[in-house]
């Protein structure tokens, strides 16, 4: 087989959650373009609604649009039974919906603290759960979850406990979902991003700033990473390219965690 051929996702059926926007609207595209049918999973029905018009106009793909909040295990089965009903399979899941909270620990609220981790690190859970069965019956399936660098390392000089206990959970389920279900041949990764420049960042690093001089001194690079540069790494672990890939976590973050 050609090593492009590989990466080809004609006929596949892929789920990508909070793709209206950023990063997830990036990753979700690089999958329709190499082929896939998609599902955006969000709670922002609307915005979902503009993107999938988008993606279909350009590619001609089947995307399905499915109003779903992360944290409802009802919600979340409600969405599976849905793509199951319309598409029959699903072959890829990126459980990429999440939220930073910035606040100092000494100060946030449990209520605060509670949303972060509810989403961030259930919310990949019960999705992965929902869509696990499903891959489970096909014996066959990749599963995406994205974390950030910030599971790796803690960040300065900006207070966010709360995020980066959350993404350094998706790192160690990932791991442990890859192990409990290598032998249904469903490979479980994780994307760790680094500091990227999306819609809602961009006045953010266009103003700099002394936070975020500090980023880039510590970013090899020199540079944040914009959306489309986590588009590649979502193909590659979405297709059979990656057929010898699981339990890993690939760290797309300028160099940060080389230092």
């Amino acid at each position: 087989m050609n090593i492009f051929d590989k990466f080809n996702l004609e006929n596949h059926v892929s789920i990508v959650t909070g793709a209206a926007r950023g990063l997830g609207k990036a990753m979700a595209n690089a999958l329709v373009q190499a082929g896939s049918n998609l599902v955006i999973a969000d709670i922002d029905f609307d915005e979902a609604t503009k993107t999938a018009n988008e993606f279909m106009q350009e590619s001609g793909r089947d995307v399905l649009v499915i109003r779903t909040d992360v944290t409802k295990e009802d919600s979340v089965n409600q969405m599976v039974a849905q793509v199951e009903e319309h598409f029959g399979k699903i072959d890829v899941l990126i459980n990429n919906a999440g939220i930073v909270i910035n606040e100092k620990a000494e100060e946030m609220s449990i209520d605060d603290w509670y949303k972060v981790i509810d989403i961030n690190l259930n919310g990949v859970f019960i999705v992965s759960k929902a869509v696990g069965k499903v891959m489970i019956k096909q014996q066959k399936g990749s599963i995406i979850n994205i974390s950030s660098m910030s599971g790796i390392i803690a960040n300065t000089p900006q207070c966010q406990s709360s995020y980066n206990a959350s993404k350094a959970g998706v790192i160690m389920l990932t791991k442990s979902l890859a192990m409990e279900w290598a032998k249904h041949n469903i490979r479980v990764n994780t994307i760790a991003p680094g500091y990227m420049k999306t819609e809602l960042t961009k006045k953010f690093f266009d103003g700099s700033g002394d936070m975020v001089d500090v980023w880039m001194k510590g970013t090899p690079l020199g540079r944040p990473g914009i959306p489309e540069e986590l588009g590649g790494i979502a193909l590659y672990l979405a297709s059979d390219a990656s057929s010898f890939a699981t339990g890993s976590v690939f760290t797309i973050d300028g160099g940060y965690t080389a230092l």
